[in-house]
C-alpha cells in the first residue's frame, strides 16, 4: 500500500442527469444519494484505507477549483488538470505520468467520481486483491461486478473460469462486450461467466504506460514531453501544446481490448454507475407505489416513477414508469425506460447554443 495511488476521474457533466446536472454543477458535485456529494462519497471511501496525499483527482480546471472547495483535504498538487475532455485513455495517461514522476514503482487505481458503491468494506477488500495481482504480475486489472439482473445499460466482460490465476477471484479476460440488447443480456447472465464492466482499474503505473506505448503510440509520444516537464514552470505550456495533438479515446478500446495481459477481478460489492434516472430509481428507497418522491408531491394513481420537485408543488396523476424533474428553470418528463436518452436533450441545447440551460 506504500506505493499505491488512487486516481479519481472527475471530468464530465453527467448529461444523463439533466436538468439537475449542469456544467456549473455536474453530477459528481450533486447530493444524488443522501446528503453527501458523489465525489465526497468516493473520496471518503478511499480514505478508509488510504490518505489524502495518495488520492489524485483528474478534471478540468474549472471543476478542479470547485472540487477543491468541497474536498479541501486533497493537496493542491494532487489535482491533475486536463485542458479539455479527451475520454478516459488520455486522462489516465496524464495521471500516470504525474504519478510515475513521483514513484517509478508505483501502483495506481482508477475510479469514476460518480459511481455508487454500497459496501465499502467489500470494496476495500477488492482493491487490495487488485493490488496483490498488479504487484505480483505485470497485468492490467479491471474490476468486474457480479450482475444481478440482465442490464442493457452496462458493458460486459467475459472471463475464462478455466484460466485461474494465483490470486483468488482474478481471471483472464476472454472478451469485452458492448451494451447488449435484452435477449443477449439474459444469455450473458445465464452463462455465469460475464461481469458488468465497472470502469475501475488497478495496475502498475509503468505497465499502463508501456501498454500505451505499444497500443497508443501517438498518445505516448505526446505524454513523453509532458512527463519531462512535470515539476517545472514549463509544464502547463507543454501540456497545452501536446493536448491539442491528442485524439480522444477510451481506455477500453485503446488498450484493454487489445492487450494480452488483461485480467478481471470479480467483485461482489453492490454497485451502480448511476448512468440514468432509471438506475437511480433502482437503488433508491421507494414508497408503497414504488415511487421515489422528493419535494412537495401529490401523486394520484401514479406508480413506478421518479419524481423530484424540491421547490414547487407538483401533482402527478395517472402516470406510470416516468421520470419527472421539476426545477425553477427546466422541466423534464421522460419515459423511465428511455431515461438514458436525456443526454440527447443536452446535445440539442449545445447544438442550439442554449447555454443558459446547460
Amino acid at each position: 500500500m506504500d506505493r499505491m495511488y488512487h486516481v479519481i476521474m472527475a471530468g464530465g457533466i453527467g448529461s444523463r442527469f439533466w436538468p439537475r446536472s449542469r456544467k456549473t454543477r455536474p453530477k459528481q458535485l450533486l447530493e444524488i444519494f443522501g446528503s453527501k456529494t458523489m465525489i465526497r462519497l468516493t473520496v471518503d471511501r478511499l480514505k478508509k484505507f488510504s490518505t489524502p496525499d495518495r488520492i489524485l483527482i483528474v478534471a478540468s480546471e474549472d471543476l478542479c477549483l470547485k472540487i477543491q472547495k468541497v474536498i479541501p483535504e486533497i493537496p493542491h498538487n494532487n489535482f491533475i488538470v486536463e485542458p479539455s475532455g479527451k475520454n478516459t485513455a488520455p486522462a489516465i495517461g496524464l495521471a500516470a505520468v504525474n504519478i510515475y514522476h513521483r514513484d517509478e514503482k508505483s501502483i495506481m487505481g482508477v475510479y469514476p467520481a460518480d459511481h455508487m458503491i454500497l459496501d465499502d468494506d467489500v470494496f476495500e477488500k477488492a482493491v487490495k486483491t487488485g493490488i496483490e495481482m498488479a504487484s505480483t504480475k505485470p497485468s492490467l486489472v479491471t474490476m468486474g461486478i457480479t450482475p444481478t439482473y440482465p442490464s442493457t445499460g452496462y458493458g460486459y466482460i467475459q472471463y475464462d473460469s478455466a484460466k485461474k490465476t494465483h490470486v483468488e477471484n482474478v481471471h483472464k479476460i476472454k472478451t469485452f462486450a458492448e451494451k447488449p440488447p435484452l435477449d443477449t443480456a439474459k444469455r450473458f447472465l445465464e452463462s455465469g461467466n460475464f461481469l458488468w464492466n465497472s470502469g475501475m482499474f488497478i495496475w502498475q503505473t509503468e505497465i499502463i504506460l508501456l501498454a500505451m506505448k505499444t497500443f497508443m503510440p501517438e498518445l505516448h509520444e505526446s505524454l513523453d514531453p509532458v512527463y519531462d516537464s512535470v515539476g517545472t514552470d514549463k509544464y502547463n505550456i507543454v501540456l497545452d501544446r501536446e493536448w491539442e495533438l491528442i485524439r480522444p479515446e477510451s481506455i477500453d478500446y485503446g488498450i484493454l481490448e487489445k492487450a494480452k495481459n488483461v485480467y478481471v477481478l470479480k467483485a461482489d460489492f453492490r454497485w451502480s454507475d448511476l448512468g440514468s434516472w432509471k438506475a437511480l430509481h433502482g437503488i433508491s428507497k421507494k414508497n408503497k407505489k414504488n415511487n421515489v418522491e422528493t419535494g412537495d408531491i401529490i401523486s394520484i394513481k401514479s406508480k413506478d416513477s421518479f419524481i423530484y420537485s424540491p421547490d414547487k408543488l407538483t401533482a402527478v396523476v395517472g402516470m406510470k414508469n416516468v421520470v419527472i424533474i421539476n426545477l425553477d428553470d427546466a422541466l423534464l418528463v421522460a419515459d423511465m425506460d428511455k431515461s438514458e436518452s436525456v443526454k440527447k436533450v443536452v446535445d440539442f441545447l449545445s447544438k442550439n447554443n442554449m447555454i443558459e440551460y446547460m
